[in-house]
Parts: structure tokens; C-alpha cells; sequence
């Protein structure tokens, strides 16, 4: 859970037609606000036209409501490495209300989360991911990969069992990260149901935040008690290594220790889930590159890279300028949104050939996917990996697997993000 999921509720919190500076006009003064096209339905079954369409008309866009979209791979990446746009909550929340949004709903989440890594600029980032860094090592994450196996092929046995359908999503795609992260952590078998019902809440914080937010303090209660009973008796699992790295750290507080629990157990939740399922989506679409897939199995690391960034589930994530900067000719004020899209520069030519073709063993595939710089996503091996045992599974298991006929397919309504509601198969 980060400040992109709240922040993508601001649309239409303020006025369109207001402007703080008249001396900064925004882009879509007396024509289209191409910003305001990516809420459209067509935008929403699929972006990227658009996201084409402002990369070559205004690829440093500031929108009608004053917030910047940047959409070329090479701006995005330059966003990210640029400690001048900041991921500050306090900076975050102050830009959030000039615009209008809902100090209340906003504030209360971002708070209740306190200070995770995830909301922090250096030298706090750099010393809170130091304690997640200590713990969450890339042998730890590979140590997983028989146990995701046996979790994906039990959710595949339960699905073909239960008849000649499936929501992927359902099936196989939502719990399987779930399950993934409560064996990483250590959480018990029977807190298991109560866990995912205070995920499935966290998710639905723009429908009902007071559900949410209760969600939070009793999730938070529950981690509590959890890391107490870590310290007192250690064992094999993440939270236990947190608690040691922690007690070498003296400069990290208790909630500290907390923030970073909660938000490496959610984090990769709803990503993980996406990929899977916006990954199969695109190789059901795209039969030749399915069928390479099942001739070399071993193509499925390249194909997860690839899969990543032709449709991937986090479309764009937010910054707050923290100074003045010059990106394509354009002046950032301090204190102005920025979005940076991630599919955008995922589908530009400049970086990409045929970016618009999925071509599972692309070369040289650096996308943003997963972020850059300082804030390059830490769960992001760990989705990877879920994502290749799952894919390559149903891939492999299930040989005449199809969309189910007659099946519409209805996407979230978030612009920032790319999520089915469901993804109906047949095999």
C-alpha cells in the first residue's frame, strides 16, 4: 500500500479550470487535456495509445488540475534517480491538499502508516531499506522457489477440480502471493483467513476508508503481538530476521520495526497478483509467443521481463517536487505532483524497438517497471519469481488454456494502475 493508491483518487478534487499561476497556463488550455483522456472507458481497455499520443505532443505534460505526467523512458528514469522529486508523506500530503484532495482520507492512511520506507526521502530511506536489505536477500527470495511451486501447483489442482473453469484471479493469481509472504514471514496457519480478510480491506480503501482504516489498526495490533513473540522466540522467518537486524541498529525505534513489517508483507500483494494475471492476459493475446513459451520453458525469465513491462500493473507511481527542476524544457515548480509513468516508458520507441510488440526474449530490456534509483522496488525479485512459477505452471500444466468464450473483460478504474477485475479461463 503506497501513496499511489490514495493519490489515484484525486482526479477531479479540484476545479479543472482553476489555475494558481496565470503565468503557468496548463497544457490543455483551448484544446483536449490529454491527462484527462487516460480516464476515459477507451483509456481504461487500454492506455497505451494515449500514452503514445503524449509522448509525442507533450511528453512533460501538466494537466488541467496542475499535475505533471512525464511519459518518455528517458525523463522517467531521470525522475527516478532525482532526489529533488521527493516520496515525503509530509510533502506528499501538503501537495495532495493544494489540490484539493481530501485531507481527512488522506492524512489518516498515510499516518496510521507512519514512516515506512516507502514514504521517506534519504538519510532516513537509506537507513530504514538498510534494515529491510539485511533480511530480504535475493538467496532468501530463491530459497522460496520449491514452495512456491507446491503452493502454485495445489491452487491448480484445487481450481481443475472445481470444474472446467477459472477466474485466474480468484483461482490462482490473488492467493498465491498471500500464501507466498505468510510462509516468508512466518505467519500461522490459522491467522491466515484473518490476514487476508485485512488485505482484501486495505484494497478497497476508496469504497470504504473507515473499513480500511480499521483494517490497519487492528492489522498493526496483530503485527505487534506477532514481533513480540519473535523476539521472545525466534525462528526461521522474515520477521525473526527483522528483529535481529534491528537489535544491531540501535538508531531504528519499535514502530520503525513495525512500519517496515507491514508495509514488506503488503507491499507485493496486489502487484504480484496483477502481473500474474496481466501477464497470462497479454500470452493469450498473443498465440506465437505462447506457443514459444511451451516449446522452451526455459524462456520464462526473459518472458516474465518482458511480460513486465508491456503491460504492467503499476502504470505510473507519484512524486512531489522537493526543489525546482528542468525536465524536457519545462520548469517543475516545488510543491507540483508529478506522475511518472512506468508503462509509458515501458512502450517508447526511443528505448524499444517495435515497443508495441511482445517478444519474449527481447534484448536488453532495462524497463522501469519496478522503479529505479533509491526507491527501486525491494519485493521486486520476489514478484518475479511468483510470476515465472505461475506462468511457466499454467503454461506447461494446462496446454488448451483460453479465455473462456464470451468473456468481457473489466479493468479497475485507477489510471495509475492496470488491474483486472477477473480474468474467466477455460482449458
Amino acid at each position: 500500500m503506497t501513496s499511489t493508491d490514495t493519490l489515484g483518487g484525486a482526479r477531479g478534487t479540484a476545479d479543472p479550470a482553476r489555475s494558481d499561476d496565470p503565468a503557468r497556463p496548463d497544457d490543455s488550455a483551448g484544446s483536449e487535456d490529454l491527462a484527462a483522456a487516460l480516464h476515459t472507458p477507451e483509456a481504461r481497455r487500454d492506455p497505451y495509445p494515449f500514452y503514445a499520443r503524449m509522448r509525442r505532443e507533450s511528453p512533460v505534460h501538466r494537466s488541467a488540475q496542475g499535475i505533471w505526467h512525464l511519459t518518455r523512458h528517458t525523463d522517467v528514469e531521470a525522475a527516478l534517480g532525482d532526489l529533488r522529486l521527493s516520496n515525503d508523506r509530509d510533502r506528499m500530503t501538503r501537495a495532495y491538499v493544494a489540490l484539493g484532495g481530501d485531507l481527512k482520507a488522506f492524512s489518516r492512511l498515510t499516518m496510521r502508516l507512519g514512516r515506512v520506507m516507502t514514504n521517506t526521502d534519504p538519510p532516513d530511506h537509506a537507513r530504514l531499506r538498510k534494515l529491510a536489505n539485511r533480511a530480504f536477500t535475493a538467496r532468501r527470495v530463491e530459497a522460496l522457489r520449491d514452495g512456491v511451486q507446491r503452493i502454485v501447483d495445489r491452487l491448480i489442482d484445487d481450481a481443475v477440480a472445481a470444474g472446467p473453469t477459472m477466474d485466474l484471479i480468484e483461482a490462482v493469481a490473488s492467493p498465491l502471493p498471500l500464501s507466498v509472504v505468510c510462509e516468508l514471514f512466518g505467519i500461522p496457519p490459522e491467522d491466515r483467513p484473518q490476514v487476508k480478510t485485512w488485505f482484501r480491506r486495505f484494497g478497497r480503501m476508496a469504497e470504504d476508508i473507515d473499513k480500511s482504516e480499521a483494517a490497519i489498526g487492528e492489522y498493526e495490533e496483530y503485527l505487534a503481538r506477532l514481533v513480540r513473540r519473535r523476539r521472545a522466540d525466534p525462528g526461521d522467518d522474515l520477521i525473526s530476521a527483522l528483529v535481529a537486524t534491528q537489535a544491531q541498529d540501535d538508531r531504528l525505534t519499535e514502530a520503525e520495526l513495525l512500519s517496515t513489517c507491514f508495509v514488506l508483507i503488503t507491499a507485493g500483494d496486489e502487484t504480484t497478483t496483477h502481473l500474474v494475471g496481466n501477464g497470462l492476459l497479454a500470452l493469450l493475446r498473443h498465440p506465437d509467443q505462447l506457443a514459444r513459451l511451451r516449446a522452451d520453458p526455459g524462456l520464462i525469465r526473459t518472458a516474465v521481463e518482458e511480460l513486465a513491462r508491456y503491460d504492467t500493473p503499476t502504470q505510473a507511481i507519484v512524486r512531489v517536487v522537493a526543489e525546482d527542476v528542468e525536465l524536457g524544457g519545462r520548469t517543475l515548480r516545488e510543491g507540483e505532483l508529478v506522475f511518472l509513468f512506468l508503462a509509458a516508458a515501458g512502450r517508447d520507441p526511443e528505448r524499444f524497438e517495435d515497443p508495441d510488440r511482445l517478444d519474449l526474449s527481447r534484448p536488453g530490456n532495462r524497463h522501469l517497471s519496478f522503479g529505479h534509483g533509491p526507491h527501486f522496488c525491494l519485493g521486486g525479485p520476489l514478484a518475479k519469481l511468483q510470476a515465472e512459477v505461475a506462468i511457466g505452471t499454467l503454461v506447461r500444466r494446462l496446454p488448451n488454456l483460453r479465455l473462456a468464450d464470451g468473456a468481457a473483460l473489466d479493468w479497475r478504474p485507477n489510471p495509475l494502475q492496470r488491474r483486472l477485475c477477473a480474468l474467466p479461463l477455460t482449458y
